[in-house]
């Protein structure tokens, strides 16, 4: 801490936030989110070119710096269900989210109206179930190179290693809170025949591994034996908006350092 803020202290920088969070006082982990603000903007490129030399490899850091101005380039995934779709460009028109969403890229065409009502492009890539690789291809095409993250917005396709390994780019999604217990097909008829008290959603980091990348968010809401099937559904998708929008929120904040197999969120 000490070395960071002597470093931007003598090169004109005022911070004003700061957030760090040790794993453990002796021999653990240092993670730390700073913001400073800077009167001559020329100044940035300076603290760019000196901090490695004159901080990082001193105490062996993985470090970035950015500007808060700096706009992300986001793509959105997405199948059938609209409804996270749909929360994402209403907070990205509001200006809520920091981003520039370059596309959204479907294997289905049931969002293509709704999106085109935002202004943004609109990719069709049908996967059949014979043809998994090709439509990846296609996909790599569109989104290698040209984007900074992608969101998973309800996409319904498990997504290949070398398509990760390729794609250049973090990847956020959202799913329901019952997996495992409830995975694959009707996990809210399977919930409701279990009588299950609360409902919730996960956002987390994708992986190769199916659903154990670092969570990012997760919330929940109570729900009882009057609510049926149509009930939990609608009650679970509210809270999966909430909790993708946040995520992606934090993401693009740069709030979200990865320590291990999980997040910290400052």
């Amino acid at each position: 801490m000490a070395a960071v803020s002597s470093f931007l202290f003598e090169r004109g920088a005022n911070i004003v936030a700061s957030d760090q969070y040790s794993t453990d006082p002796f021999g653990g982990s240092f993670l730390l989110r700073m913001e400073f603000h800077l009167e001559d903007d020329a100044a940035l490129e300076g603290i760019r070119a000196g901090f490695g030399t004159g901080v990082g490899e001193r105490f062996g850091m993985d470090w970035r710096i950015r500007r808060a101005d700096e706009r992300q380039r986001v793509a959105i995934l997405v199948s059938r269900e609209e409804h996270c779709l749909l929360d994402l460009l209403w907070r990205w028109r509001r200006a809520e989210l920091h981003a520039d969403i370059t596309q959204v890229i479907s294997n289905h065409r049931d969002a293509e109206a709704d999106v085109a009502a935002f202004g943004v492009p609109f990719r069709h890539v049908p996967v059949a179930p014979d043809a998994k690789p090709r439509a990846e291809e296609e996909m790599l095409g569109l989104l290698a190179g040209s984007v900074d993250l992608v969101v998973l917005a309800r996409y319904m396709q498990i997504l290949s290693g070398d398509f990760l390994a390729r794609v250049g780019a973090p990847l956020i999604n959202i799913h329901h809170s019952f997996l495992p217990a409830f995975a694959g097909a009707q996990p809210y008829q399977r919930a409701r025949e279990r009588g299950v008290k609360i409902i919730g959603a996960t956002a987390h980091y994708v992986t190769e591994e199916l659903d154990a990348g670092p969570i990012i968010e997760q919330d929940v809401v109570r729900v009882s034996h009057r609510d049926g099937v149509d009930a939990l559904a609608r009650l679970g998708g509210d809270i999966e908006r909430v909790v993708l929008g946040r995520a992606v929120r934090w993401h693009l904040e740069d709030r979200v350092l990865i320590e291990g197999g999980r997040t910290v969120v400052f």
